[in-house]
């Protein structure tokens, strides 16, 4: 809960997601400033590199094997 009540704010809504795998869980919430945060778990056993699209931004990462990571974009 710790790592989901740093970037979700009390008042988000959470919008729509999705994905071309399922190797990752995903989840997105809009926040009260504007901000969006995207949630992405990974439950494999292996590291996954991934490419995150929202509107016009881009971004790319990897994420360690069970590990849950967050993104911000305004």
């Amino acid at each position: 809960m710790g790592h989901f009540s740093k970037y979700i704010r009390p008042g988000a809504v959470r919008v729509g997601t999705s994905r071309y795998t399922d190797k990752f869980e995903t989840t997105a919430f809009r926040n009260t400033d504007g901000t969006y945060a995207v949630v992405v778990l990974n439950r494999t056993d292996s590291g996954l590199p991934y490419t995150l699209h929202f509107r016009d931004q881009l971004a790319e990462g990897s994420i360690p094997a069970h590990a849950i990571q967050t993104l911000l974009f305004q």
